[in-house]
C-alpha cells in the first residue's frame, strides 16, 4: 500500500513532520507557492491569516495533483487564523481524494485548530491530529 504525505511549511514545522512521515515510508510532496508571504512576523501572520480567512486561491509551483496510486494520503497544514492555510486549501481543490484513506496533521502555534477541524469534519471522513509547534516540541511528533 503506497502512502503519501502532502504538506505546506512556512516556518519549518511542516518540514519536521515530513521527516517523521519519511521515516515511516511515506512518499513526500511539498506544496510550494509562487508568491511568498512578507518576512516580518506580524505582517506574515496578518497576510497569511487574511488569505486563510477568505480561502484565497494560491498559484502553486509544479504541484503534482496525481494521487491515483496511493491508498493513504495525509495532508499537513499550518494553522492560520484558526484555519487551514491557503496553499493547502488550493491543493485540496485540485486533489481527488475519493476512495482514499485521508488524514490531516495540523501544526499550530497554540495547539488549537477549531475552525480547521470543523471544515475537515464537514468535508472529509478523516482522522485529525493537531500538533503544537512540532519544530520546538518534537515530543508532539509522537501524536502522529
Amino acid at each position: 500500500m503506497k502512502k503519501l504525505f502532502i504538506y505546506y511549511s512556512l516556518t519549518g514545522n511542516g518540514n519536521i513532520v515530513a521527516k517523521e512521515f519519511k521515516k515511516r515510508n511515506y512518499d513526500i510532496r511539498e506544496i510550494k507557492v509562487k508568491k511568498s508571504l512578507p518576512k516580518p512576523f506580524f505582517l506574515r501572520m496578518m497576510v497569511g491569516g487574511f488569505k486563510a480567512l477568505i480561502k484565497k486561491k494560491e498559484k502553486l509551483i509544479n504541484f503534482n495533483e496525481k494521487v491515483d496510486s496511493y491508498a493513504e494520503i495525509v495532508i499537513g497544514s499550518p494553522i492560520w487564523f484558526d484555519r487551514l492555510c491557503s496553499p493547502v486549501m488550493t491543493a485540496l481543490r485540485k486533489l481527488n481524494l475519493d476512495d482514499k484513506k485521508v488524514r490531516f496533521v495540523l501544526y499550530s502555534g497554540s495547539g488549537n485548530a477549531n475552525k480547521a477541524e470543523e471544515y475537515i469534519k464537514a468535508n472529509y471522513k478523516a482522522k485529525i491530529t493537531v500538533l503544537e509547534q512540532p519544530k520546538k516540541n518534537e515530543k508532539e511528533l509522537k501524536k502522529i
